[in-house]
């Protein structure tokens, strides 16, 4: 059986949320992260080298990056939901915006969490990754005008990775000036899949 190696308050949240989507039959191993440093425990490196997650392991299968995790549930146990027909129009979008989460839109936002630590010393950078982050979240907030998901008539694996993208921009006080990706986030949070997998998952601080 497939089974996510599961950290609090982390990335692995969505993999969890995929999962109730799904109604995919999983394992879960939960993980804590250390109250004072918020870093993951060493038992995940045992797991995988690198000590993250989401991690998934299934069969001879172990998975440890989001986008290639989400891609591969979707195909493996999907039966053909959340994601379009690979010779449709739309799959070349989808694969964009899996993609594009964090390869593109999260890297703004993580100097942001990391430069705000170094205070003063980090002022110099703040101009260009506030510049950035408005730069990618105007992105964003274009492409979901009168839309209801990122691609299609409904949800796909590209609305499960862009998730975290909205809950860190929303945690740093970004996404009140971008109506239409907030609103597409409280319809996101909405869905009874996601209050489940915050109710088996744990607490969850980017929830609220």
């Amino acid at each position: 059986m497939l089974t996510l190696h599961h950290l609090n308050d982390s990335r692995s949240q969505r993999i969890l949320w995929l999962l109730e989507e799904l109604g995919t039959p999983y394992e879960m191993k939960r993980y804590q992260r250390n109250a004072e440093t918020r870093l993951a425990p060493p038992e995940l490196k045992a797991v995988h080298p690198l000590g993250k997650s989401p991690v998934i392991t299934d069969g001879d299968v172990r998975l440890a990056e989001s986008g290639a995790i989400v891609d591969y549930i979707i195909r493996r146990y999907g039966k053909g939901a959340m994601m379009p027909a690979p010779d449709s129009a739309e799959f070349e979008a989808y694969n964009e915006w899996l993609h594009y989460s964090e390869g593109s839109a999260m890297l703004p936002l993580m100097l942001n969490l990391y430069v705000s630590r170094l205070k003063e010393a980090g002022a110099p950078l703040h101009p260009r990754i506030e510049s950035e982050i408005a730069n990618h979240l105007g992105y964003i907030e274009g492409a979901l005008d009168s839309r209801e998901f990122f691609v299609g008539s409904s949800l796909s694996g590209a609305d499960i990775q862009m998730s975290f993208v909205a809950e860190v921009a929303r945690s740093f006080g970004k996404l009140a000036a971008y109506p239409n990706f907030a609103a597409w986030l409280a319809r996101m949070h909405a869905r009874p899949a996601f209050r489940r997998s915050v109710e088996k998952g744990g607490a969850y601080r980017l929830a609220s």
